[in-house]
């Protein structure tokens, strides 16, 4: 059986003493474990690569009224997120640590998702690796099956080359077309401050899942 590609690279980053503390202790209160059903009485957001959770943490604190799952693979990010809810005391906020494009097929609900946030994921630069680029036709119709309709897909990167492969892979979903803005204002991150002092522009996509894919021509 061939492997899938996988859209991301588990680094050995180093775990804090806190952070450890908090994937063992944490996690079994705050996480949701692969396979569980995700289910929410109220507009639900998955933020795909959440990262250290600096985004995922202003967001969900912007919007109590909404819940928020985070979904994460690599250890130091998730230790951090765990903490920041434990210390701000978030009842509406969440972590999976799992691949999101399974989490995805197997945990989330068609047109259950209020939005899907993902925000400066992995460009795979160099030619040979864009195979590994998460935003694929199979991937944007997957997403747009979990959105309610109306719900939306609002992406961010600041290599400009992968955003027009992004918009250009989204909006060839027949779910999704443009829309003019997202579910939350998008605070400001490590890889967009970064990404501005080389000189990167920043683009992020807004996408709303249809109520029908349009009548074939």
């Amino acid at each position: 059986m061939n492997r899938p590609i996988r859209s991301f690279v588990l680094r050995q980053g180093r775990t804090t003493p806190g952070q450890k503390r908090a994937l063992d202790e944490l996690l079994p209160k705050f996480g949701i474990p692969f396979g569980q059903k995700i289910t929410a009485a109220r507009p639900l957001v998955l933020e795909i690569g959440s990262g250290m959770g600096e985004t995922t943490l202003v967001i969900a604190k912007d919007h109590p009224e909404a819940d928020f799952v985070a979904v994460e693979v690599h250890g130091p990010g998730v230790g951090a997120l765990l903490n920041a809810i434990e210390r701000e005391h978030l009842g509406n906020l969440r972590v999976i640590r799992h691949d999101a494009v399974e989490v995805l097929a197997h945990m989330v609900a068609d047109a259950s998702l209020a939005a899907i946030h993902l925000f400066f994921p992995d460009p795979w630069p160099k030619k040979r690796h864009h195979k590994r680029r998460l935003v694929q036709p199979a991937f944007a119709a997957l997403a747009a099956s979990k959105l309610k309709i109306g719900g939306i897909l609002h992406a961010a990167t600041d290599w400009p080359d992968y955003a027009e492969h992004m918009a250009a892979v989204l909006a060839a979903e027949p779910l999704l077309e443009p829309a003019e803005r997202g579910f939350a204002a998008r605070p400001s991150t490590k890889f967009e401050s970064r990404g501005r002092r080389l000189g990167h522009p920043i683009r992020d996509l807004y996408y709303r899942r249809r109520q029908t894919a349009p009548a074939a021509r």
